[in-house]
């Protein structure tokens, strides 16, 4: 809530938004999810905002000559009122889809190699049966998911497994496997190396996901497995595309999800190293909110992700 001129913004948010966009509007440049500007006069909202204020028994607001500032008391009750404001608009689409007219839209956000692989044909699927939904997908490293689904801009979020926390919950029964490599250019001299160790890569150029990410973490604990300390990592980045730019046309090595490399590989520009003693499989989840009903929407995606999903802890 801000003040703007002669109005209060109450709502307004983006729509087809990486999740690193949502990160960037959660520091401030568009502090309310999901809908179109929703603006009143103010005037108009300072009757509503004072019965408000009368029912918390505390103020929200600093009011003074330039304007309205939220109270520490307002930014507290700020999550919570968003909350209530996304749960209003789910409650209204699922009203709409047990009516028939199924046009509620599912957010959900995933790890690059969940978005280029399972997640296309379970949507295709949640289409066949209900068509008139629609899809917002958000791709970034798990620690912009989380907060993402924390702060309700999306609905779903599918990652490695990673602990529950107060906001957000593993749903177990909907889990699957892939596997990560160390990946080089086809032409790099470590493929023509024979019984290639671990410790040979410690030396050699790598770029993989900044500190706090999934793959980072993924990488920490297959060298720790072996007795040893991180390679020397000479860039860090969240963008898929530079790291493979890096490992195809600079001879750097990456760690990366088959899914993600695939094209690449049947391209023959980039291959997995044969490493003895490397186990790079990672169990992926998706994951909810603690509170609040998940959206009927959501739920049919979810379904499908259990489907396809179910036959063995499938491997991607």
């Amino acid at each position: 809530m801000k003040k703007r001129g002669k109005a209060i913004t109450l709502g307004y948010g983006p729509k087809h938004r990486t999740a690193d966009d949502l990160h960037h509007d959660r520091q401030g440049r568009e502090p309310w999810p999901g809908g179109c500007p929703v603006e009143h006069d103010t005037a108009r909202a300072e009757p509503a905002i004072k019965r408000l204020e009368q029912q918390l028994g505390a103020e929200l607001f600093e009011r003074h000559s330039k304007g309205m500032q939220l109270t520490d008391i307002g930014r507290a009750f700020l999550p919570h009122a968003t909350s209530l404001h996304v749960e209003a608009k789910q409650a209204l689409e699922e009203i709409q889809a047990l009516r028939g007219a199924a046009k509620g839209t599912v957010r959900v956000g995933a790890v690059a190699s969940i978005a280029s692989s399972i997640l296309p044909p379970a949507i295709e699927r949640t289409l066949t049966k209900w068509p008139g939904l629609h899809f917002e997908v958000f791709e970034g490293v798990w620690d912009l998911l989380a907060a993402s689904l924390s702060k309700h801009e999306i609905d779903l979020a599918l990652g490695a497994e990673a602990p529950d926390t107060d906001e957000i919950v593993a749903i177990r029964d909907c889990c699957w496997e892939d596997t990560s490599h160390v990946i080089v250019a086809s032409g790099h001299p470590l493929r023509r190396r024979r019984k290639l160790t671990l410790a040979d890569t410690l030396h050699e150029k790598w770029t993989i996901p900044p500190p706090g990410t999934g793959p980072h973490q993924h990488v920490e604990r297959v060298f720790a497995e072996q007795g040893l300390g991180m390679p020397d990592v000479i860039v860090r980045t969240r963008s898929i595309t530079v790291l493979k730019s890096l490992v195809v046309d600079s001879g750097f090595l990456s760690w990366m999800a088959e899914p993600m490399f695939e094209p690449e590989r049947r391209a023959g520009l980039i291959a997995p190293l044969s490493i003895a003693g490397v186990d790079g499989r990672r169990k992926l989840v998706a994951f909810r909110r603690r509170r609040g009903l998940l959206a009927v929407p959501a739920v049919k995606l979810l379904d499908e992700l259990r489907r396809l999903t179910s036959t063995g802890s499938r491997k991607r």
